[in-house]
Order: C-alpha cells, then sequence, then structure tokens
C-alpha cells in the first residue's frame, strides 16, 4: 500500500511521517492553499530526506512549462495535477498523476485520455482543490482498472474501511491529520499511517 502524507510544509512533519511509514509526501504549489509551500523551501526538506520516499508535487492550474521547473527546482519525483487540466496541456516527460473529484458528474471514463501512472480520487472541495476534511463513496473508486489513490477526509478511524471498500493503489491524507493548516499532528499522523499499514 502507497501511503501519502499531503501538505507538508516543514521538515519535521515530514520526517515524522517518513518515520512512520510513509512512503510518499505531498507538496502544494498552489498559491491560495494554507498548505502553500514554495519551490526553494520543500527543496531543502526533499534534500534531508532518505532515499526512496516519493516526493510529489501538487498543483492546480499550472502552466506546463512551470509544473516541470518546479518540479526540477525542488528535486520532486512526481506532478499531481489537481485542477481542471487538460490531457493536451500536461506537462511532459513527467511522471504525473491526475486528481478527479468525485462529485454527481465525475465519470470514470474520464481518465482513460490521460497518460498519467496514476489517478487520485478526493472529495469535492470548494476553492482549495482538496484538502476538504469529506469523504466520498469509496465504493465508486473499486475496480476501475487503474492505480488509484484514494482520498478526502482520510484518517486513523476510516482508512481500513476506505481501502476494504476502495481497494486502492494507494491512499492520501491531508487535513484530517492536522492540528492548524500546514502543521501536522503527530498523534494523528503516526495512527493514520499505523491504520492504513496494519
Amino acid at each position: 500500500m502507497m501511503v501519502k502524507v499531503c501538505g507538508i510544509t516543514n521538515l519535521e512533519d515530514a520526517l515524522e511521517a517518513v518515520a512512520g511509514g510513509a512512503s510518499a509526501l505531498g507538496f502544494n504549489f498552489y498559491p491560495p492553499s494554507p498548505r502553500y509551500i514554495a519551490p526553494e523551501a520543500a527543496a531543502r526538506i526533499v534534500e534531508r530526506l532518505p532515499a526512496g520516499i516519493l516526493n510529489v508535487g501538487v498543483f492546480v492550474n499550472e502552466s506546463p512549462e512551470a509544473v516541470v521547473r518546479i518540479l526540477r527546482l525542488a528535486g520532486l519525483d512526481v506532478a499531481q495535477l489537481h485542477g481542471e487540466e487538460t490531457p493536451e496541456a500536461a506537462p511532459r516527460g513527467v511522471r504525473l498523476w491526475k486528481a478527479f473529484r468525485v462529485d454527481p458528474s465525475f465519470h470514470p471514463a474520464r481518465m482513460n485520455a490521460w497518460d498519467a501512472e496514476a489517478f487520485l480520487l478526493d472529495a469535492p472541495a470548494e476553492a482549495f482543490y482538496g484538502g476538504s476534511g469529506q469523504t466520498f463513496d469509496w465504493e465508486r473508486a473499486r475496480g476501475l482498472g487503474r492505480r488509484i489513490v484514494l482520498a478526502g477526509g482520510l484518517d486513523a478511524s476510516n482508512v481500513r474501511a476506505a481501502i476494504q471498500a476502495a481497494q486502492p493503489w494507494g491512499v492520501d491524507a491531508c487535513s484530517r491529520l492536522e492540528s492548524s493548516p500546514g502543521r501536522k499532528d503527530r498523534h494523528k499522523m503516526k495512527e493514520f499511517l499505523k491504520a492504513a499499514l496494519t
């Protein structure tokens, strides 16, 4: 199970997540988000992390050129596109995850147009494109024949049920692991990781 802790803004939270068993960390480059981190600050964190951690940049409606530039600057492995990007305007030559909000209009066939290695399915959110703490019907993520990363309102209390319902490739948590936006609660994060990896 790939387990990602998203919204990392500081080295302490990053190291704590890795120590708890996280296999991936997410860095948010969407400026309006309360979890935004500058690429230079992300780079300083990434260079202190052990090898083998998947470092993911989260982008919202960013130009392909900016995505590639920030990935390289911050030393990241994957670009996660979380806005209304189109396949035609996707960055080239990088590992790509595409996020979709699972609302009543969501149809899995939309994934067919994307050359992405994984698809993150998230609960509907307002202006911040994620991090809402809300869940969706996890059964809708099951059996899609793709690498699915399940997100949206996950924490220690529900991640096992979510995994059982959706059978995803990975899970991703953010806002429910926080003491305040952009700062993780060590206990909540530790318990989430323990539950996800059990």
